[in-house]
């Protein structure tokens, strides 16, 4: 016999060993084409492109900080951000991939952690993307390019599977370094899920700026990927006291100016192949201010 069946115990036959191989070669098919369909993420590529050249001017003089607000959607990230870094690389869009994990104790604060994204991004990015980790675009056509004419939706009304309101900016907005900061970044008092966007919106106008939004794309609602199941991982969207009231104002006093943080550590990480810069960081919120950062 071969001298690996001399390995096995005496009452193992090579016939048990040939299903088990069989079994394992079906369930990795099995596992393979869930994985591909509709209904679960998307494949990973099949191989890593390139880095751009730096002195290729086909990428264009442009490099984009993809700014992610995040906390304890592991399984969404690894998804994620190989496929935004291929996305993108096949678009030919320098990009930084940041991803802003928010370790402290208090609830979540997605504005505060773009603003802190911002701020700790590098000086070779000119523009943002404010994106969220549970949104895919699936069409190749969308714009990730760089919005000089102003703040440029990507997931507008007309194509995002849930939100569709006029002045809905949620989602991916791009905008350059330079608009960010004349909005003063966003509101930092926005604590759990929600209305922090409907009130950077007011802040676009108020500095004067117009947003734009995608044209000629046919894909309607299909044309993102929303990976966020509600049923098993529900949103903190609970209002406390006088944020009820508080969450339909216009702060016109705190944003990037005031934003209070610490960063634990930075961490360069690759995810399949695809090279991502991993931001820990702790907040810091004035409890006579918004006593809503945390359940009380």
């Amino acid at each position: 016999s071969p001298p690996l069946l001399g390995l096995l115990p005496g009452r193992f036959s090579i016939f048990p060993l040939f299903f088990l191989a069989l079994l394992l070669g079906f369930a990795s098919l099995l596992w393979l084409q869930l994985s591909c369909s509709g209904e679960g993420p998307p494949c990973p590529p099949q191989a890593p492109l390139p880095p751009p050249a730096e002195d290729e001017p086909s990428w264009g003089p442009h490099r984009l900080a993809l700014l992610v607000p995040f906390r304890e959607r592991f399984e969404e990230l690894l998804t994620f951000v190989p496929y935004m870094h291929r996305f993108l690389s096949k678009k030919r869009i320098r990009h930084h991939i940041f991803i802003l994990n928010q370790v402290d104790h208090f609830r979540f604060n997605r504005a505060s952690l773009i603003n802190v994204g911002f701020l700790e991004s590098s000086n070779d990015t000119d523009y943002i993307a404010m994106h969220d980790v549970d949104l895919l675009p699936l069409n190749e056509q969308l714009d990730y390019s760089f919005p000089e004419a102003g703040p440029f939706h990507v997931a507008s009304p007309e194509l995002h599977p849930l939100y569709h309101y006029k002045t809905y900016v949620g989602g991916i907005l791009l905008l350059t370094k330079q608009h960010y900061e004349m909005c003063n970044g966003m509101s930092n008092r926005f604590w759990g899920w929600g209305r922090e966007d409907d009130e950077f919106y007011r802040r676009i106008k108020g500095a004067g700026l117009q947003v734009r939004r995608p044209s000629g794309i046919t894909t309607g609602y299909e044309t993102f990927q929303h990976l966020h199941d509600p049923a098993w991982r529900k949103r903190d969207q609970k209002r406390i006291a006088a944020q009820k009231q508080e969450q339909f104002k216009v702060d016109r006093e705190g944003g990037l100016n005031n934003v209070r943080y610490r960063i634990e550590s930075r961490t360069a990480l690759n995810v399949a192949g695809a090279p991502c810069t991993i931001l820990n960081i702790l907040l810091d919120c004035d409890m006579s201010e918004t006593p809503w950062c945390t359940f009380g």
